[in-house]
């Protein structure tokens, strides 16, 4: 193997490596929006192209981070863009957690709906400009604001806290 083809296989062994965690935290997010939207009452039949209220933008932000993810999973790895789904899925998931804490009004709620604003930004600033998806220190602040976002909504009763009875 020349040195070309080792360089091109160990750059596509990181793009699949980044794959898998823009993935797992862009399908964690798209899961806690799920979670949030059943828990605050929206359904699909909410969504509307032009979202008047914010259980329509839930909806809606929901249905289009579906499709993005379907998009990310029939894909080849591309970290920049990898980065921009978890990103805009951890922003629906953010989008649907105000929906659910301003219908439940609990201080837990309110806590997801921090936690879930803090991982949307750390989602941000992984997929931001220099960064592209490629920093360890932004993906790992990104990856724990996810995992503390998934045990706040938890806590929020809003996601069930066996993985089973997903």
């Amino acid at each position: 193997m020349s040195g070309q083809q080792e360089t091109a296989a160990g750059t596509a062994g990181q793009a699949e490596a980044l794959r898998r965690l823009h993935g797992g935290r862009a399908h964690s997010a798209h899961a806690r929006a799920v979670a949030a939207c059943r828990s605050a009452g929206v359904g699909k039949d909410a969504a509307e192209v032009v979202p008047k209220d914010p259980a329509g933008r839930a909806a809606n932000a929901l249905r289009l981070s579906a499709s993005s993810l379907a998009a990310l999973d029939a894909s080849a790895p591309d970290p920049a863009a990898d980065a921009r789904c978890a990103r805009n899925a951890a922003a629906t998931a953010a989008l649907a957690a105000q929906v659910a804490a301003a219908r439940d009004g609990s201080v837990t709620s309110a806590a997801a709906l921090r936690a879930a604003l803090t991982a949307s930004q750390a989602a941000a600033a992984a997929a931001a400009g220099g960064a592209q998806g490629r920093d360890a220190a932004l993906n790992a602040r990104a990856g724990q604001a996810e995992q503390d976002a998934v045990a706040a909504a938890k806590a929020a009763g809003w996601l069930d806290t066996d993985p089973a009875a997903r």
